[in-house]
């Protein structure tokens, strides 16, 4: 009668069992209420109702042939890798929720030959250079001194500040323009003409950190819900 080798029946049972906890394991983890557990981090200031699909949409193709893509990649028999499980996040799905026709630093604008230099320091062509998502915080860059890279020659007609804007680029006072200025313009709220009347640098980066906004709650435009932005995608 055929004997079964101890030792090839344990590696049998071994390897079932790992299948099963493997193939349960990613079971669970595909689950929407166990996102949590998938998630590198907390959700950034304002995003906490959202669902990892509102910024994470699938990738294209099913899994065999992502897989098939990828090796096909890796071993020189394809140009271009493609998305794995889901797709790259880029400043389009930003954008879905927060396109705002007053926005004074609109990402597209610094696709312009003037600023080739300045983003090259910093990369004001996508969202998450300055918005980083999964760190619990509204504005992961610091310092706050990233008007340098583009303002170095402002001059204002008839400047209304009592320290001037000139001289406040003289002195390299960076950190002051965001204790005025709202970065992409949608607060409605009287800007100071008194450098003494500013907003605290501090406040500002306990804003920055996700904390109360100091620019006041009133908004020219909001930014759309995730039933809005489902619905948008759905008129796509």
């Amino acid at each position: 009668m055929f004997k079964v080798n101890p030792l090839r029946k344990r590696q049998f049972w071994g390897a079932l069992i790992g299948i099963l906890i493997g193939g349960g394991l990613f079971s669970f983890l595909s689950l929407d209420s166990s996102e949590q557990y998938v998630s590198l981090g907390p959700m950034n200031s304002g995003h906490d109702g959202l669902s990892c699909v509102s910024c994470h949409a699938d990738a294209n193709g099913n899994l065999s042939q992502q897989l098939q893509s990828n090796l096909e990649h890796t071993l020189g028999m394809r140009k271009n890798s493609v998305d794995f499980g889901t797709k790259d996040v880029t400043a389009q799905n930003c954008l879905g929720c927060h396109d705002r026709p007053n926005d004074r630093h609109p990402t597209y604008r610094f696709s312009e030959p003037r600023f080739k230099q300045a983003t090259q320091t910093i990369n004001t062509t996508t969202c998450i250079t300055c918005h980083a998502e999964h760190t619990d915080k509204r504005v992961t860059i610091n310092p706050v001194d990233y008007c340098m890279n583009c303002h170095q020659d402002l001059e204002v007609e008839d400047d209304p500040v009592d320290v001037t804007h000139m001289a406040l680029v003289a002195q390299e006072q960076w950190s002051t323009c965001i204790q005025c200025h709202d970065f992409h313009g949608n607060h409605t709220y009287t800007v100071p003409e008194k450098l003494q009347d500013t907003i605290p640098l501090k406040t500002i980066q306990v804003y920055l950190d996700g904390g109360e906004d100091p620019f006041g709650t009133n908004k020219k435009y909001r930014g759309l819900s995730e039933p809005e932005w489902i619905k948008t995608l759905q008129k796509k």
